[in-house]
């Protein structure tokens, strides 16, 4: 097959103190033309040591050069199975950067910025719709600050009716966020064991349940990309006990326009945006991460809570039961502008092709590579196909396969999670990939298979086209070099 990517053209790059030369600038002024003013000394900044004198035509091509190197959705396909990377529609961008949404500054006053209330109104009423809830706050500003304000929501209920449980059960098919989550809002944690089947049983639920369980914390589809096809049985167990069921939404991206989790009897669910409805990940920046609720649960939300009163849009800040604020202003504004443009151009109809798609992209990658890879669970994947390396021979291991799909120009799939399944590749297609790039990766991933048998070597030293070869991993998470000074600092 031919390989892409890394067997091309590749560009090294100096750090940037390396193109410095004493005396070179990357500006000419011109003459001043007014009379020369000396400014207070303690005005004046004091030049940085070492800091790289260049070039204007060297700081473009360093940059440039540089921005090569980055592997992002646009420029190959990226099979993270539970992140979820789906192209971003450039329209979205658009939307993002009109004048009036872009320049709106969050102090402006309730009556001037009627517009972006009204966006805002308009953007949690369509997410309660797609997944069945009663309400939806926008606040917080991402998928794990959001399972924070579910879990501080849940336990405001319970202490509003005078209970103080103290357990979370948590599936050991559940996000990995979920248990730090739990942890963080004061609860002691009690894991659950999926089992050989992969999907939690009701009569497992059944076990665990008593007057000290808080609630019940559920990935559904879960990171096995299985449905918990129990849920509105478990949910019932867990409601009879007087607990409540929080729904991790980050693979809502198989059952939108399908099935709604507000329907199989969930309590309160965050969303990840970037997962399902096409804004950029947060990478530690602006990212959102709105929250879903039952009835039960609309007084305990976030405040200040973004409300129609008659024709004006407004923020009711005058909610005693709530749990408070969670961040400053209301939350990442620029991100539900893309993700009401995503929904506004999908419609009902097109939301749920995607998921349809979704879930036909990553059925047909397992049906390509099952008969090679060992597949740990049987039942039928949604929206992503966990794999294991079991079946690799000659001492190769998940490690070696993904570092030698970067030799094929791919980005390596989710590997060693979920923790449940030994040595993991868990691959997420999404529905924006073609037929076309989804036989490229395969071809890739079987070529590979026969490569583990008849040369391992290739694998082991893997990968061979790159910058540089195999890093050590283990020193590079626990001594990490994060700065670079000039010599003789």
């Amino acid at each position: 097959m031919n390989r892409i990517g890394t067997s091309g053209l590749q560009l090294n790059e100096k750090l940037i103190f390396e193109h410095s030369d004493s005396g070179r600038c990357g500006y000419s002024l011109p003459k001043l033309d007014v009379p020369a003013v000396s400014l207070p000394e303690q005005m004046i900044r004091t030049e940085v040591a070492g800091f790289p004198e260049v070039s204007e035509i060297d700081v473009v091509r360093h940059y440039t050069r540089l921005s090569t190197w980055n592997y992002g959705v646009d420029s190959g396909f990226y099979p993270l199975g539970s992140c979820t990377m789906k192209y971003n529609p450039k329209v979205n961008e658009a939307a993002a950067r009109i004048a009036g949404l872009a320049d709106c500054h969050p102090y402006t006053p309730g009556h001037l910025s009627q517009g972006a209330l009204e966006l805002m109104f308009h953007l949690q009423t369509a997410l309660a719709e797609i997944s069945g809830f009663a309400a939806v706050t926008l606040q917080p500003a991402a998928g794990a600050h959001g399972e924070l304000a579910g879990m501080l929501m849940v336990r405001a209920w319970h202490e509003a009716k005078g209970s103080r449980r103290s357990k979370v059960l948590i599936p050991d098919t559940a996000h990995g966020t979920n248990p730090a989550t739990a942890a963080l809002c004061g609860y002691d944690v009690v894991p659950i064991e999926s089992g050989g089947s992969g999907v939690l049983t009701a009569e497992t639920v059944a076990q665990f349940m008593n007057d000290d369980v808080a609630a019940l914390m559920v990935t559904n589809p879960n990171t096995l990309g299985l449905f918990e096809s129990d849920i509105k049985k478990i949910c019932e167990i867990v409601h009879a006990g007087g607990g409540l069921v929080y729904c991790d939404g980050a693979n809502l991206n198989a059952l939108m326009g399908i099935a709604r989790p507000g329907d199989m009897g969930i309590d309160v669910m965050h969303f990840n945006l970037h997962k399902t409805f096409s804004t950029p990940h947060g990478g530690g920046g602006p990212g959102s991460g709105p929250v879903g609720v039952a009835k039960k649960l609309i007084p305990y939300l976030p405040k200040p809570v973004v409300v129609q009163n008659k024709t004006e849009y407004k923020l009711d800040f005058d909610r005693p039961e709530s749990i408070g604020r969670l961040r400053s202003f209301y939350g990442n504004f620029g991100i539900m502008v893309r993700a009401w443009a995503y929904i506004l151009s999908m419609g009902s109809d097109g939301l749920k092709f995607a998921s349809q798609m979704a879930v036909l992209n990553a059925n047909y990658i397992r049906a390509r590579l099952a008969a090679v890879y060992h597949l740990p669970h049987q039942h039928r994947s949604l929206h992503e196909v966990v794999f294991s390396d079991a079946n690799l021979p000659n001492d190769c291991h998940t490690l070696d396969l993904a570092k030698r799909l970067i030799d094929y120009g791919y980005h390596p799939p989710t590997i060693y999670f979920p923790l449940v399944v030994k040595g993991a590749i868990m691959i997420e297609p999404t529905e924006t990939e073609s037929k076309e790039i989804l036989d490229e990766f395969c071809d890739a991933m079987l070529a590979i298979a026969k490569e583990a048998a008849e040369n391992p070597d290739l694998l082991h030293a893997a990968p061979t086209l790159t910058r540089v070869g195999r890093l050590d991993e283990t020193a590079a998470a626990r001594q990490p070099c994060l700065s670079w000074l000039p010599e003789g600092l």
